[in-house]
């Protein structure tokens, strides 16, 4: 417990940082940009994590989790882990930049409706190498509990990321926005690398060499693990975009955009929380008993957390909105409170669903990702419909509920 409290403090020093820069960027581009801006800066996020998400499948619970289990016999017993996923990130930069940049066109207009955005497309490929090598980095790091370090290096992260897209938005506005959200994560990457290189453990021979099949199956069901992650959530938020400016426009759109965005902000502390502590700490664990002790107690003091934060953000969202938006964005007042249940609903069932990452249960979180990816996105259509712009908000809500019910019921399955 004193730990997770340990943790907590430190990711909330950094998601304070992260919010602080967030809201400041995010200001500057709502004056910059307006609320149609806000929402393109987001179907572009969505598409750049989504590659992101895909190059980085080999690199990270994987590494997080094999990295917890072997650290403490030396870095020699962790080595034949990091080599096959180094060899997957290879493969599949191999596969997707070409794929990827040879259809940017048709992605551009996917995304915004035009194919002005090409160039955009490239750029975003070209850094996802550089995204893959930062994330294995701090895998490693996570795996081997450095707070601290993990930490350290997610505030640079922040100053160069939030750096790179004030200089870019004040400069060139719109486009800017868009060039920043491209290239910042490869940027981010470029840096962790250079920091790494005087690790003890980033080392030719750790990296390099004879792999087996059986380490390569078992990272292989990690890969397909975070494919559907990467690809399923991001593809259901663009499909959700084009929904709502199918029906309420782009602007309107940009509303639900801001609570969105405001939601992720708060919401980082409790998610890098639970990636930092809580995921290394079930992957320890090997019987059901534990683990769902380790839930119990984790919950304990995250979702008092959650629910404070949920509250008062409800109870300041009116100066929440002046300070990070501008007054064009005050009709977003109207889509927090669904929002905000949802959002707790959502951290309650991360808890018991994060066992399926620990225990490498491809067989029930894949399946799972794609049908509650697919449910949000049908029940979005069908609530936005009939309500509007806040049928997405409904949306959100009703399929967390679901997915909450889908983990208890299950746990004892996945979690053996």
């Amino acid at each position: 417990m004193k730990a997770l409290l340990s943790v907590t403090f430190f990711t909330a020093l950094l998601t304070a940082l992260r919010m602080l820069a967030g809201f400041v960027t995010a200001k500057v581009v709502a004056i910059y940009a307006g609320p149609s801006g806000i929402a393109m800066v987001g179907q572009l996020q969505n598409l750049v994590n989504g590659l992101a998400g895909l190059m980085n499948s080999p690199v990270g619970s994987s590494v997080v989790r094999f990295t917890a289990e072997n650290h403490e016999d030396g870095y020699t017993s962790c080595a034949p882990w990091w080599r096959v996923s180094l060899r997957g990130v290879i493969c599949l930069s191999i596969l997707i930049m070409p794929v990827i940049g040879y259809f940017s066109r048709e992605v551009s207009i996917w995304l915004f409706g035009d194919a002005e955005f090409s160039w955009l497309v490239m750029v975003t490929v070209f850094t996802l190498p550089f995204t893959a090598i930062g994330t294995l980095v701090t895998s490693v790091i996570n795996g081997q509990q450095k707070y601290k370090q993990f930490v350290c290096l997610g505030m640079l992260s922040v100053l160069i990321s939030s750096s790179v897209m004030l200089f870019l938005v004040i400069s060139k506005g719109l486009v800017g926005a868009l060039l920043a959200a491209a290239i910042q994560n490869g940027l981010i990457g470029i840096a962790i690398l250079v920091f790494a290189l005087r690790q003890p453990w980033f080392k030719i021979k750790y990296w390099f060499g004879a792999v087996d099949r059986h380490r390569v199956k078992i990272i292989s069901g990690y890969i397909l693990m975070a494919v559907a992650s990467a690809i399923t959530m991001p593809m259901a938020m663009i499909y959700i975009r084009k929904i709502l400016v199918a029906y309420v426009g782009w602007e309107v759109t940009g509303y639900w955009q801001s609570v969105w965005k405001i939601s992720e902000a708060y919401l980082a502390i409790v998610t890098l929380s639970l990636s930092t502590y809580y995921f290394p700490q079930l992957s320890k664990l090997h019987t059901y008993a534990e683990i769902k002790k380790e839930i119990n107690s984790t919950a304990k003091v995250i979702m008092p957390i959650v629910l404070f934060m949920a509250v008062g953000i409800y109870l300041f969202r009116d100066v929440a909105i002046s300070l990070l938006f501008t007054e064009k964005f005050k009709a977003a007042r109207d889509l927090f409170a669904i929002q905000l249940i949802g959002d707790v609903i959502k951290i309650f069932s991360w808890l018991y669903a994060y066992p399926m990452l620990s225990r490498g249960a491809v067989k029930w979180f894949v399946p799972s990702e794609i049908i509650f990816a697919v449910s949000l996105t049908l029940l979005c259509w069908l609530f936005v419909r009939n309500y509007g712009v806040q049928g997405a908000n409904i949306a959100y809500c009703v399929n967390y509920i679901l997915y909450l019910l889908f983990v208890i019921f299950n746990i004892k399955k996945f979690a053996r």
